[in-house]
């Protein structure tokens, strides 16, 4: 549905975005990620065309950006990071002002505001001024806003941030719910993971990662770690376990053995076997599998990252 093909960005010698191209099918959650200065709000800023490519396109069902803008901007939603909403107005008149600004009027937008309000889980709150909701209130009327005019893709920047655990949940279960293509941008990997088939990892303006999301999450490994805390001597269970092709290492530290293997659970059962077997019982047991946070660390790095991309959409 919406192909980004070799975009570029410059922003006077710094270059913002350097060729970047992925796809995201219709009714998709697509995930996009990438540390602080990475390009990822540059490459939002271009695919809703607030800033125009100096290089590449983006399309939605073949019809280009560049020659055809006012019609594929109605086809689309933002929800920015930052609260788009005017606190003296209650969230029943927000929804009313933004659904006038796409040309939305009479019974449509009555049905948009209705629609959007359910959505958000504001029906009871409608008549309220949103300068006295909480921050989550105000997260949720800002994904609402962003599709008053019910668009065919929504994106999504960062919408959860600084929120209690309930809105977020809400948040979550309400995007996943939706019958609509989603481009979702965030920093908790767990959302990503939840939400999206697909995604990209961008790093200094370029895409390092795209695919399947388990095909990402594995470029840091397929190996699971077993951390074992014991009760007993590890020296008689260790030529035994190292004898099994199945665990991948086997490491013991004072009374922790460390094992990685494809399998954790099969490891877990194996490993408590052989203990039992010698009089060694463990107290406790901590399993990593391979998660996305993983792969992003690996692929970006650890280090601390302050840096803006550009601009903000």
């Amino acid at each position: 549905m919406l192909e980004v093909s070799h975009l570029s960005k410059r922003f006077g010698s710094k270059s913002a975005v350097k060729n970047v191209s992925f796809q995201v099918n219709q009714g998709d959650s697509f995930g996009l990620l990438g540390p602080n200065g990475a390009g990822k709000s540059t490459t939002i800023s271009m695919i809703t065309g607030l800033v125009s490519p100096d290089e590449g396109e983006i399309s939605i069902d073949g019809k280009t950006m560049r020659k055809h803008p006012k019609y594929l901007k109605r086809r689309i939603g933002l929800v920015p990071q930052t609260i788009a909403l005017y606190g003296m107005l209650n969230a029943r008149e927000n929804l009313e002002f933004w659904g006038t600004v796409y040309g939305i009027s009479g019974a449509k937008l009555k049905d948009n505001v209705a629609w959007c309000l359910k959505v958000a889980g504001l029906e009871e709150n409608s008549k309220q001024l949103v300068k006295k909701y909480s921050g989550g209130m105000q997260r949720r009327l800002n994904i609402a806003v962003g599709m008053i005019h019910r668009p065919e893709i929504l994106i999504m920047d960062e919408p959860t941030v600084g929120i209690d655990p309930q809105s977020r949940n809400h948040i979550l279960e309400t995007v996943k719910d939706l019958s609509i293509t989603v481009i979702y941008t965030s920093h908790y990997m767990e959302e990503v993971q939840f939400l999206c088939e697909r995604l990209a990892i961008m790093d200094h303006g370029q895409v390092i990662a795209y695919g399947d999301l388990d095909d990402v999450r594995h470029l840091a490994g397929t190996l699971a770690t077993i951390t074992m805390e014991v009760h007993g001597e590890l020296k008689p269970v260790i030529s035994e376990l190292q004898q099994d092709l199945t665990l991948k290492q086997v490491q013991v530290n004072g009374n922790t053995l460390v094992l990685q293997s494809t399998n954790a659970a099969t490891a877990v059962s194996k490993a408590v076997m052989v203990m039992s077997r010698h009089g060694i019982q463990p107290v406790k047991i901590d399993v990593e599998e391979p998660n996305l946070e993983t792969a992003f660390l690996h692929l970006t790095g650890r280090q601390l990252r302050d840096g803006q991309d550009g601009v903000s959409p």
